[in-house]
């Protein structure tokens, strides 16, 4: 048998090769067409400003000047919440084109730059139009609130937007349950449902030409309608038509759940081991508050998931009946076996981050002893899948490392403190001398890959052949 060293996957299978060139091109697409989106609309927002007369009013140095400004900041304000709403709403186009990383990095950045952005505005209108009337700019900003139209709903939505900006702070959200997180972060749609009349009924760049008038109406409904049917349309029809209902639960370890969900035809989700859904089960109140979950086994006749049980919406899996309907968003996430340029894995998974693992092992082709799965635990009876881990070591030949225990205060946090005394580069190299031949698969807390990934590129392995995603929501 041909010992395979620093060749690649690739080169030994030309069809796989041929795949991941025809993805790569097939990606490359989707994000040049979602990027022409954003330019083309970027582009346009800026003609209107030019077309007002914005240049030659900056170069004033007079009241004008901080209110052309102020408009400025107010059209940019309103495209960055357009492209907040269109990342809300599962748009194919941006999904396929920034996948659900992309997607996540994203919203938080044009969330936080368009809430700054608002605040600019309110704050260079207010001061520009009181340079110019000669009134103090709280005497303007009161006018405002109370004498134009749209605004009073505006102040309302721009506090609820404030909210949202609030509890997305990192400090902030580790505070609060998910539950009340995701309950609050709803009120951006409302937020900015507030204060979109008063952009389309007095703002001046909206209302300047008639194909500026045509431009926002048109943005803005063509957002709505995405919402409607991408977050709501579309799952409840696939749902439905592929009949999905709780087939069984069975309690997985200490904390663990495992859910068996069944259907008809369940191909035609285009499923793929590694990858996750959002899940919504209709067993009641709260059955709207959608969790990403990673299938555990590998996609087929039914769909597997395995979640650790750690707040009320995790909780309440554990008190589904069969037969509950489901409802589901997706698939997401690109953490699939195509991905692989290696002959060999490497899977390191914390928690729950071990579902998607288990079910490319199950889906991958490797000889025994070519895949080695390491867990991380803080409890040995907190562990997930042990059955499945138990038959991949026995039926496919894997090699499975446990770490448990509490963490280690060392340079390596990701290790346990019963291995504090290695430096986690040297411990990697140790299990895995030859890191040119694997590709390595991590899943777990975004904080705990962060450090394992610094780890596993001082210890040799290529970032090429790193794969990771957050699914979160």
């Amino acid at each position: 048998m041909t010992t395979l060293t620093t060749r690649s996957r690739a080169s030994v299978n030309p069809a796989r090769g041929e795949l991941q060139r025809r993805m790569r091109r097939r990606a490359q697409a989707w994000r040049a067409a979602a990027t022409t989106v954003i330019w083309a609309t970027s582009l346009f927002v800026v003609a209107l400003w030019v077309s007002g007369g914005g240049v030659g009013a900056v170069l004033g140095a007079d009241g004008e000047t901080v209110t052309t400004l102020g408009r400025l900041t107010g059209l940019v304000a309103a495209n960055l919440l357009l492209y907040q709403v269109l990342l809300m709403a599962r748009v194919p186009l941006f999904e396929r084109g920034f996948g659900r990383d992309g997607i996540t990095r994203m919203h938080r950045f044009v969330g936080f730059w368009s809430f700054w952005l608002m605040g600019a505005h309110i704050v260079l209108l207010a001061l520009g139009y009181a340079i110019t009337a000669g009134i103090n700019p709280f005497v303007q900003l009161w006018g405002f609130i109370w004498d134009y139209p749209g605004m009073l709903l505006a102040t309302a939505g721009a506090l609820l937007i404030l909210l949202v900006v609030i509890t997305s702070i990192r400090g902030a959200r580790r505070r609060l349950r998910y539950e009340s997180w995701h309950l609050l972060h709803l009120y951006a749609y409302l937020g900015v449902g507030l204060a979109l009349p008063h952009q389309l009924w007095t703002g001046a760049d909206f209302l300047s030409s008639p194909l500026a008038t045509a431009y926002w109406w048109s943005v803005w409904g063509l957002a709505a309608a995405s919402i409607l049917v991408f977050r709501f349309g579309v799952p409840l029809l696939r749902s439905t038509r592929h009949a999905l209902r709780v087939a069984s639960v069975e309690p997985d370890g200490a904390r663990g759940v495992t859910i068996r969900v069944s259907g008809r035809d369940l191909a035609a989700l285009g499923a793929r081991a590694g990858q996750f859904f959002v899940w919504r089960f209709l067993d009641g109140p709260g059955w709207t508050r959608g969790h990403p979950f990673s299938l555990s086994s590998v996609p087929g006749r039914d769909l597997t998931l395995t979640a650790r049980v750690v707040g009320d919406g995790t909780h309440r899996l554990t008190s589904l009946v069969p037969g509950t309907r489901v409802i589901v968003e997706g698939p997401y996430g690109e953490m699939t076996g195509d991905l692989r340029t290696g002959s060999k894995l490497l899977m390191i998974g914390a928690g729950a981050g071990v579902a998607p693992l288990l079910a490319l092992l199950e889906h991958e082709d490797y000889e025994p002893g070519e895949a080695t799965l390491i867990t991380r635990e803080s409890l040995d009876e907190d562990a997930l899948r042990q059955d499945a881990i138990a038959d991949l070591v026995s039926r496919r030949g894997v090699r499975y490392l446990p770490l448990v225990g509490p963490r280690s205060s060392g340079p390596s946090s990701w290790l346990p403190s019963s291995h504090s005394a290695w430096a986690g580069p040297d411990l990697l190299r140790h299990l895995i001398p030859d890191p040119e031949t694997y590709d390595v698969f991590v899943c777990g807390a975004q904080p705990w890959m962060t450090d394992l990934e610094r780890d596993l590129a001082s210890a040799g392995f290529s970032h090429h052949r790193v794969h990771s995603e957050s699914f979160t929501i």
